[in-house]
């Protein structure tokens, strides 16, 4: 069981090279768009916290279109993405409140 924490063996069929370098530039772009999207998910949810709904409204706005494009892109699933939204859109209704 010790050697399955070792380092991954080197494929030795060219097809499977060849998918393991996609994979590593597939992993690369992915683990990207995921920052983005946290990364504008955090834009919205600065602007509610500082209770600035103008700047909240703009930012959801610029995160609207990140989410629709990773989920669009089959990174996250439509639903998870729907909820998120969803939840941002709340949270922005509720400033006025």
């Amino acid at each position: 069981m010790a050697s399955a924490s070792k380092a991954k063996k080197t494929v030795r069929i060219a097809s499977g090279r060849k998918r393991a370098r996609q994979d590593v530039k597939l992993n690369a772009a992915n683990s990207a768009l995921r920052s983005k999207f946290r990364t504008a998910i955090k834009g919205v949810l600065k602007a509610v916290q500082a209770g600035d709904k103008a700047k909240a409204s703009d930012a959801f706005k610029t995160a609207q279109s990140v989410i629709d494009s990773i989920a669009d892109k089959g990174i996250f699933h439509k639903n998870k993405a729907a909820r998120h939204k969803s939840r941002l859109s709340a949270k922005i209704k509720a400033i006025a409140a």
